[in-house]
C-alpha cells in the first residue's frame, strides 16, 4: 500500500533516528517518481528530516530553513499527508511549534511523527524490531555516526563520478 521506501524513511526517522539515511532513501524514491518536482511531499518529508538532522547537530540556520520549506511543501500536499497514513491536522499543529523552537534556539528534542494508520505503525515496528531497534527510542545524541553521519561518510565515489564528468566537458 505504501511504497517501500517511505516505510524505510519512517523505520529510520522512529528507529535509528538516522535523519540523513532519510534523505538519503526518500531522495532515491523521489527522484525515480517526480524528480523535477520540488514541491513533491517526497521532498516536503525529506526537508523535515534535513531539519531535525541539522536541530540535532547544532545547525539551527539550517534547520530553520528547511523545516519553513518543509512546512510550506507539504502543506502544498496537504490531502496526499493522509493517503501517507499520517494525521495531517496534528503534524500542522505540531510543525509550527517545533519551528518556533528551533528559531529560539531550543535545544533539540526528538519529533515522533503523528501516524494515524495503525497497520503501517505495526510494520514499521516490526522491521525496527528485525534490526533490534526500539521504536520511537530516543536519539543517542553520543553517536557521532548518525549525528555527523555527513562529515563522516565516504565521498571519495561522488568525487570521482564528478571529476569524470568534468573531464567529459574539456
Amino acid at each position: 500500500m505504501y511504497p517501500k521506501e517511505y516505510i524505510e524513511y519512517l523505520v529510520h526517522f522512529h528507529g535509528d533516528r538516522d535523519y540523513f539515511e532519510c534523505h538519503e532513501v526518500l531522495e532515491e524514491y523521489w527522484k525515480s517518481v517526480s524528480p523535477k518536482n520540488k514541491h513533491s511531499i517526497w521532498v516536503g518529508l525529506i526537508l523535515l528530516a534535513v531539519s531535525n538532522y541539522h536541530h540535532r547537530r547544532g545547525n539551527f540556520g539550517g534547520a530553520e530553513r528547511t523545516m519553513q520549506k518543509s512546512i510550506d511543501i507539504l502543506n502544498k500536499n496537504h490531502q496526499q499527508l493522509a493517503e501517507l497514513g499520517l494525521n495531517a491536522e496534528k503534524l500542522f499543529k505540531e510543525l509550527p511549534s517545533l519551528l518556533r523552537d528551533i528559531s529560539l534556539g531550543a535545544n533539540y528534542l526528538d519529533y515522533d511523527m503523528p501516524i494515524q494508520d495503525l497497520s503501517l505503525i505495526t510494520t514499521c515496528k516490526e522491521i525496527c524490531n528485525r534490526r533490534s531497534l526500539t521504536w520511537c527510542k530516543k536519539s543517542d545524541l553520543d553517536n557521532k555516526e548518525i549525528v555527523h553521519r555527513h562529515s563522516l561518510r565516504d565521498r571519495s565515489p561522488v568525487i570521482q563520478e564528478r571529476l569524470k564528468a568534468l573531464n567529459k566537458h574539456k
